[in-house]
């Protein structure tokens, strides 16, 4: 019997032999492969817990600060910090749990739309050759979850290459890639290098495509108007203290090199490579990842990268691969994906860094294997979980058995311990090391600061140590805490003096100093009108504000009684 005139036979070839339903087998398989990888290795690092105490300070109404009544902010990603303070109202689990498994789906997600996007651009059946690098790097499945901002970036990464490659709403892909900076400052590189790729791949109109622009720019300029009059800085606190602007190149091509000798990554990279030429698709849409990806690596190069492993330069990477996250399978390019697969297998199976078991915390560092070590909890979730770790116990244990206000300094001399200074302050004040889950088990009313400066606005203005530990470069010693809010050379603690008369004098006499006074105005006055517009205005130069660390040294600014 022939078909009906002007109605199509029915399709001979089964279901299960179409090449498409292959291919979105292939990455379902690939997405659940990535989702348990990551889930096995789930864990929160200190900095992800820092992040936490901001959050905890907004939902407790206290605004987005790390200690109350200061206004620094703590967190490199506000999207991230503003997105876990949303999902952190659903009652029932830890905030910990929330944070991990957010982050478990936004890395998950991200994937999921760089597989669609490379799948659109060569419109056809394809294999997910470069997500088997997603699946196989350490790096990868450690920071899906960590409780930071990095599997918020794979979701911002995938979803704008998926709406360029989608090409049909321009708008809203200009206010997605606006996103980039809020997501992490570094990445307004790839909001200009896509917002580019936008408007070649368009060609609007000048009058359009400057609508485009104002609609990506409109939400991260609103909120840099309300970063620079509330925090009163240009940036966050943490590339102050990071010193984000600062260049180091041979550290940072150690730390890139540290990413890919311990791998072979280049193999597959050049695989990858070798079958996006042979492919011949858009080379817009090949170039802006190409160049995206460029420049996010020379930035963390440039910068001196950072003191854990790969995390930094996962961006780049992950952008690296957004035009072969899948390839199309021909005679061409089969064994290419072949190699991928096998190197996958090796990767994933024992290629490891050669510091993986030594727990090390100098220079660049397994953090999740450290800390796991550390803890004595092979998946460290809850704050409380760090207790496991003698140095935040005995810090939870210092602050909780302190009756009344006093400054509280843990002594690295003979004597290695914590002691309590008497303080004028209505409440206790920290100066702590590694403060994330020291912050998140202690009463959000203790003032934590950290010498390294993150969360804390006078050692983010200090200056570094000289070749310092990358990331963590910075170190105020307690001596200014005591001189800015205590009094009294001696901790009540059996009468120990810790520090030198002349120490804690100088350090006094450097906080009288008119830009320290400015940086400590800016964050503990009260935010009236005046002090917003104050802060502003005086945004460029206060960023630029620096200190020597040494009290010492720092002294010399102060005037004359």
């Amino acid at each position: 019997m022939t078909a009906a005139a002007g109605v199509p036979p029915d399709d001979p070839i089964p279901w299960y032999r179409r090449p498409m339903t292959w291919t979105w087998a292939a990455t379902a398989a690939v997405l659940v492969v990535y989702t348990v990888l990551a889930w096995q290795r789930r864990w929160m690092s200190d900095d992800g817990l820092l992040v936490l105490r901001t959050v905890r300070q907004i939902l407790a109404g206290n605004g987005p600060v790390f200690n109350v009544d200061e206004r620094v902010e703590a967190s490199t990603s506000p999207l991230w910090t503003w997105l876990l303070a949303g999902v952190g109202t659903i009652p029932g689990p830890p905030l910990e749990w929330v944070a991990v498994i957010t982050g478990l789906l936004c890395a998950v997600g991200g994937l999921f739309f760089g597989l669609d996007g490379a799948r659109r651009l060569y419109a056809g059946p394809v294999a997910p050759a470069g997500a088997l690098i997603v699946c196989a790097l350490p790096p990868f499945r450690d920071f899906a979850t960590s409780g930071l901002e990095t599997g918020l970036v794979f979701l911002w990464l995938g979803l704008s290459w998926w709406l360029l490659v989608r090409g049909r709403t321009p708008i809203a892909t200009s206010i997605v890639l606006g996103l980039g900076p809020l997501v992490r400052p570094d990445l307004a590189l790839f909001s200009v290098i896509g917002f580019i790729a936008l408007v070649l791949l368009l060609r609007p109109r000048w009058l359009a495509a400057l609508g485009w622009l104002g609609a990506g720019i409109a939400i991260p300029l609103a909120y840099q108007v309300f970063r620079m009059g509330y925090y009163g800085l240009l940036t966050p606190n943490t590339a102050l203290a990071k010193e984000a602007a600062n260049s180091d190149w041979p550290r940072g091509f150690a730390y890139l090199t540290d990413l890919i000798s311990p791998y072979v990554l280049w193999i597959p990279l050049l695989l990858l490579v070798i079958a996006a030429i042979l492919t011949r698709r858009s080379r817009i849409l090949l170039l802006t990842p190409l160049a995206g990806a460029l420049l996010l690596a020379l930035y963390v190069v440039r910068v001196g990268g950072d003191f854990m492993h790969g995390r930094m330069l996962l961006p780049a990477l992950f952008v690296l691969l957004l035009p072969v996250m899948a390839i199309p399978l021909t005679q061409k390019t089969i064994a290419l994906a072949a190699g991928v697969a096998a190197w996958a297998v090796v990767a994933g199976g024992w290629l490891r860094v050669p510091y993986e078991n030594t727990h090390q915390a100098v220079s660049v560092t397994d953090e999740r294997g450290y800390w796991s070590w550390a803890t004595g909890h092979e998946h460290p979730v809850l704050a409380t979980d760090y207790l496991g770790q003698d140095v935040t116990r005995r810090a939870v244990e210092a602050v909780e058995g302190t009756k009344q206000p006093a400054v509280v300094v843990y002594s690295y001399g003979d004597v290695k311990k914590w002691f309590r200074f008497p303080t004028t302050r209505p409440y206790v004040t920290m100066a702590a090391d590694s403060m994330g889950a020291i912050s998140n088990v202690v009463s959000l009313d203790v003032r934590i600061h950290d010498g390294y400066g993150l969360a804390s606005d006078l050692a983010a203005h200090s200056s570094a140590i000289p070749n310092g530990r990358p990331g963590h470069s910075k170190w105020l010693v307690g001596a200014w805490e005591v001189a800015e809010a205590g009094y009294g050379d001696y901790a009540t603690d059996g009468e120990i003096r810790m520090f030198q008369p002349t120490e804690i004098d100088a350090a006094r006499q450097a906080l009288r100093c008119p830009e320290v006074r400015e940086v400590l105005a800016s964050t503990r006055e009260p935010l009236t009108l005046s002090r917003f517009i104050d802060n502003f205005t005086s945004a460029p130069h206060r960023t630029e504000i620096r200190f020597p660390r040494d009290p010492l040294a720092a002294a010399s600014c102060a005037p004359a009684k």
